[in-house]
């Protein structure tokens, strides 16, 4: 049986080399991609692309309905299905403005890959997420243990993240020097950090409380004096694995390295979260907990310009954009006068604040 078509192959790479160079998508989006592909390259028995028809959009489609999620056994879910689609669609309709391929395929055969309008409707429905209260949180963070040093860190990561609202893979790469505890600040250097788009941006601490303030700021007196690590170290460094007495491979300590990825610190939270006899919660959903205090203390479109700034993203709303960025010296003080006691907020600007919230946990 036939496992592979060189030019399908040659052609694909092509096209992922534009996704990447020309479209700057990550190289997971490109293996989301890949993986789309691949499933129909399977399905078709391998045939060149330049057969293709809308006969097998229709067959492949149907195909993919019939299909379990390897984990759940259950049939694959409809946001599943509408994007594996829609990756095929956005290849075939490159595809046929390529030459060599412009005169073999239907560009309007490629619309046969869409779905139904009401299994669109529900693969693309925004639903509620999970999201945590400051309050348990804390609670997470007390439960805690803080004796050895791989506790220490697990303890202070999470403090760090409701500080920050840091992405997960942004936090697996910083290193010390990007923290500034005297202008209560991380820098996310795009240059050395893994920053969503490559972005640089300053974030403040956001005013969550002492406690986690606190457990940072103990953590990298911890990393300076007692472990005596340098400024270009790892902020939250890679756990040490050894062979035990039980000869098992276990932790014993921290390395002078980065985590690869961010699963170690997603597989933290939820052991965590759990020992404290809460639901996990993964650390993205930090975010959203921001974003949800942001609505109760900022009480002008200009002081939420400046929260959402400090998350990372470019603008929250339309009208938000004519007030311009707000300058970064503003942006800390902004940050920092929202600590104070504040008057509630006028009806209007609820209302502002309600619709900006929704925008911002779109991005």
């Amino acid at each position: 049986m036939k496992k592979h078509n060189a030019k399908n192959i040659r052609i694909t790479r092509e096209y992922f080399i534009f996704l990447k160079e020309a479209k700057q998508q990550s190289e997971a989006s490109i293996d989301a991609v890949a993986k789309a592909v691949t499933r129909f390259d399977l399905y078709n028995k391998y045939r060149d692309f330049k057969t293709f028809q809308h006969q097998q959009a229709v067959g492949f489609k149907k195909h993919l309905m019939d299909q379990k999620n390897v984990a759940t056994g259950k049939p694959l879910s409809k946001s599943t299905l509408h994007s594996t689609l829609r990756h095929l669609k956005n290849f075939f309709q490159w595809l046929a403005m390529q030459s060599g391929y412009k005169s073999k395929i239907n560009y309007s055969d490629t619309e046969y890959f869409n779905l139904s309008e009401k299994d669109t409707r529900i693969a693309t429905a925004k639903r509620k997420k999970p999201v945590p209260t400051i309050k348990q949180v804390d609670h997470v963070l007390n439960t805690m243990p803080n004796d050895s040093a791989i506790e220490k860190r697990d303890r202070a990561l999470i403090a760090f993240t409701l500080l920050t609202g840091a992405r997960d893979g942004a936090i697996a790469s910083l290193k010390i020097k990007h923290v500034d505890l005297v202008a209560g600040c991380v820098f996310q250097d795009a240059r050395e950090v893994n920053t969503k788009f490559s972005k640089t941006f300053t974030t403040y601490f956001f005013p969550v409380g002492e406690q986690a303030l606190k457990i940072l700021n103990d953590w990298l007196l911890y990393l300076k004096d007692e472990l005596l690590f340098s400024y270009d170290d790892p902020l939250f460094p890679k756990t040490k694995v050894e062979n035990g007495i039980a000869r098992k491979f276990e932790p014993c300590g921290l390395l002078r390295e980065h985590w690869t990825t961010a699963t170690p610190i997603r597989k933290l939270f939820k052991k965590d979260f759990v020992n404290a006899d809460l639901p996990y919660f993964n650390p993205h959903s930090f975010r959203n907990t921001l974003a949800m205090l942001g609505e109760h203390l900022c009480q002008s479109p200009e002081e939420f310009k400046a929260w959402s700034q400090n998350l990372g993203h470019a603008g929250v709303l339309t009208t938000l954009y004519n007030y311009g960025e707000v300058q970064d010296y503003r942006q800390a003080e902004l940050i920092k006068k929202l600590k104070e006691p504040r008057p509630i907020e006028s009806p209007d600007m609820q209302a502002v604040i309600a619709a900006t919230i929704k925008q911002m946990q779109l991005n």
